[in-house]
């Protein structure tokens, strides 16, 4: 298993967009992969339980993959969230 937190930086935070996003990219890999906030966790592959988790931004979260492409699973991910989702304007 691989981890690493991150902190959600668009400015609506993990609404139902980016949400489809990350299940999206997160459907493309055969590991189990789960959003953990607080105390609380979700697979990145459902829509209901990832918007049940309430990411604001600034939220600080945990990217967990467990699987036979965990590390590209993982990476992937990460790049999505630190790209603010395709939300953060260019200056």
């Amino acid at each position: 298993m691989v981890s690493e937190k991150v902190i959600v930086l668009n400015p609506t935070g993990l609404h139902a967009r980016p949400a489809a996003q990350l299940i999206k990219t997160a459907a493309q890999f055969k590991s189990h992969i789960i959003i953990s906030k607080d105390n609380q966790q979700g697979s990145a592959k459902s829509l209901i339980a990832l918007l049940g988790l309430g990411i604001r931004q600034g939220t600080e979260i945990t990217v967990m993959a467990e699987g036979p492409d965990e590390e590209d699973a993982l990476s992937s991910l990460i790049e999505l969230i630190r790209s603010g989702f395709g939300e953060l304007k260019s200056y």
